[in-house]
């Protein structure tokens, strides 16, 4: 990582960015660019490059109305990971979920992401739900961040 630049989408082009990250990282789960437009207006979207070379994007959700948890998602294309990229992000993120005073924090991550369930785990946060589409798919993990 030698130029690291961290900003929200500010256009359609920036937005395409974010959702081809996403696509690429959670294949499972790959979305329009109208359901990326829908998550930019709930949530704090973030696309990274290091120089102009896009390299990953963040998700932070705030509590939901009641909710204890702000939500934290890192991710980093698979030919950028393992040069404090993702570690980068990351921190940037929990200072953007500080924000919003939530008592906890939480990540998702798709579980055939085996590096980024290691990521999170190596950070602190443990499993605390998982969620499963549809009968014999792969599962969607909650985990937390333990106190």
């Amino acid at each position: 990582m030698t130029n690291l630049r961290i900003e929200p989408p500010a256009d359609e082009s920036g937005l395409e960015d974010w959702r081809q990250v996403h696509n690429t990282v959670v294949p499972d789960a790959a979305m329009s660019l109208d359901e990326a437009r829908e998550r930019a207006g709930k949530y704090l979207l973030e696309v990274a490059y290091d120089g102009d070379d896009l390299v990953g994007c963040t998700t932070v959700r705030p509590p939901e109305e009641g909710g204890a948890a702000a939500t934290v998602i890192v991710r980093v294309l698979p030919g950028h990971r393992g040069r404090g990229i993702g570690a980068a992000l990351y921190e940037r993120a929990m200072r953007q979920a500080a924000e919003h005073a939530a008592p906890a924090v939480e990540t998702v991550v798709w579980a055939a992401n085996s590096g980024g369930v290691r990521f999170a785990e190596a950070r602190g946060f443990v499993e605390v739900d998982r969620y499963e589409p549809e009968p014999g798919a792969i599962p969607y993990l909650t985990l937390r961040l333990a106190p």
